[in-house]
């Protein structure tokens, strides 16, 4: 009997199909916690999983881009070619980036779609007073004290998803729950 199934098709069987999980929101909203939640659990499934980090991305990957609208878009472009590449090859890349603009996500989204790789748009909608107060990274105090310009959010815009796969409100739930949200939906759509 000859096998007709692709290299591809082969390799994305049962845990191993490949998606880009995309975690939108202000800084200090849990993305990244979410994300790396979300990770332990998959990888407990036997699934293979990468978190591409926002930070991460900037420092090696878009190191030398600054915080213009173009350069947002920029790194964003080179954040979703990564991770349409890694989930082509059936990764679950789960990316916790703030991806202010809705037209960059537009785009990222239509590369996974033109290559037919699985694309799903979480937004963790913390409001920005209870992002402040958490304040991960001393973004809101330093931009409060008239160091910081350009806090996404604050003093520079965040388009929200008119219609994500999947809305979180992190203020609302722990992190366990809002990881487990994600992955019933992933399991919803056959990704989990």
């Amino acid at each position: 009997m000859t096998d007709h199934t692709t290299g591809r098709e082969r390799e994305m069987s049962g845990t191993d199909q490949g998606a880009t999980v995309w975690l939108t929101g202000l800084p200090s909203a849990g993305k990244t916690t979410i994300a790396r939640a979300l990770a332990d659990r998959l990888r407990a499934g036997g699934h293979r999983v990468e978190v591409l980090d926002g930070d991460e991305i900037r420092e090696f990957l878009s190191a030398g881009l600054g915080f213009s609208r173009e350069d947002r878009h920029t790194n964003v472009q080179r954040v979703g070619f990564v991770a349409e590449l890694l989930a082509s090859h059936g990764v679950k890349a789960l990316v916790p980036v703030i991806a202010p603009y809705a037209d960059s996500r537009e785009a990222v989204r239509k590369r996974h779609r033109a290559e037919d790789t699985p694309f799903l748009e979480v937004h963790v909608s913390t409001p920005v007073e209870v992002c402040a107060e958490r304040d991960v990274k001393g973004l809101y105090a330093e931009q409060a004290a008239g160091r910081l310009t350009g806090l996404t959010g604050v003093d520079d815009p965040y388009e929200a998803p008119d219609d994500p796969d999947l809305r979180i409100a992190a203020q609302e739930q722990t992190v366990e729950e809002s990881a487990a949200a994600l992955h019933a939906l992933l399991t919803e759509r056959g990704l989990a």
